[in-house]
């Protein structure tokens, strides 16, 4: 009930998911009413899908507008609470949502717990780089002002998914920073870098010091630790930069008739290109650091999108996450 589209997009993106994964059943919460309306108006192909499709009814939701404070208050009987309590009791084995950002990071903290250590959840997705390979960058809005302890914590946790998803055995970690100069950056960063360093022979990780924004796509590092604040801008960036040059790489071959044979002959390779960079392929960031599994998908998610994000969460269950990480979680000191 949350997202930029309405239900409308979400369900559609639910429909497809059961559609895609014979073996999915999903649970949408919110007004039967509604939810109702919209699985009618499915077009065919998706249609068949919805005996796939519980209705959880519910009739309150988390605004947009609202504070993590007013969730853990009155939230308790919105939709978004109803979803969290139902994986926290083994009712499902992941949630996604669209909605509000620092209240399903507040509601998901409370209801699911946190893993032994951990004291904020930290959003994190892979950031596709170079040679094929991907940087897990952490935080990317859950904590926009994070202490330098909270950012040792992302470290760890950020490499232990290197570690269990990736089968990264020694992850390279950086933090990210505005300079490589040890006089650069703000207190908490400078204070991190300095825990970091002082343990780093008992880390479980290759800790390589400052990276600055560029390096997330040079494929030379696996984890990328930062504030929300800076990890939500480096996102948001990075997916407006990618779909402006796959349409001026388009345009340019379109522009000309020679381009565009040119282009008829290079289609395969921009469709591929296309689906590399494409940021919907890319909806879904997990939230680590909690015991169960939660995706958060981005707040303007289109069907395709939602899609993706729920496709996230099914790897993670794939990868029984939560446990595996719990085993790899070590926290220094």
């Amino acid at each position: 009930m949350g997202g930029d589209q309405g239900p409308h997009a979400l369900i559609e993106g639910a429909a497809r998911a059961v559609t895609y994964h014979p073996g999915l059943e999903l649970v949408l919460f919110g007004p039967r009413q509604q939810i109702d309306a919209e699985l009618s108006r499915l077009p065919r192909p998706l249609a068949a899908a919805t005996s796939r499709l519980a209705v959880h009814d519910v009739t309150s939701s988390v605004a947009m507008t609202a504070t993590a404070a007013w969730a853990l208050r009155r939230g308790q009987s919105t939709s978004m609470a109803h979803m969290l309590r139902c994986v926290a009791q083994g009712g499902a084995q992941a949630g996604v949502s669209v909605g509000n950002t620092a209240a399903l990071v507040a509601l998901a903290r409370r209801e699911l717990g946190m893993l032994a250590g951990m004291s904020r959840p930290a959003i994190s997705t892979a950031i596709p780089a170079r040679r094929g390979r991907r940087c897990y960058l952490l935080d990317l809005g859950a904590n926009v002002d994070s202490p330098a302890s909270r950012l040792v914590e992302f470290a760890l946790i950020g490499a232990a998914m290197a570690r269990q998803v990736d089968q990264i055995e020694w992850p390279r970690v950086a933090l990210l920073n505005v300079g490589a100069e040890s006089t650069k950056g703000s207190a908490s960063v400078r204070e991190a870098d300095r825990l970091l360093r002082e343990s780093a022979t008992e880390l479980p990780f290759a800790y390589l010091g400052y990276a600055e924004g560029g390096d997330i796509f040079k494929g030379e590092l696996d984890v990328i630790v930062c504030d929300g604040f800076a990890g939500n801008a480096v996102l948001k960036a990075s997916e407006g930069l990618a779909g402006m040059l796959v349409e001026r790489v388009q345009s340019a071959f379109a522009s000309r008739l020679r381009g565009r044979l040119a282009s008829w002959i290079a289609k395969p390779v921009l469709k591929q290109l296309k689906q590399e960079l494409d940021p919907v392929r890319y909806n879904g960031a997990s939230l680590l650091g909690l015991q169960g599994i939660v995706v958060k998908s981005h707040g303007g998610a289109q069907a395709e999108g939602f899609y993706y994000a729920i496709r996230r969460a099914m790897q993670e269950v794939e990868h029984d996450l939560p446990e595996r990480l719990a085993k790899r979680w070590t926290l220094h000191g």
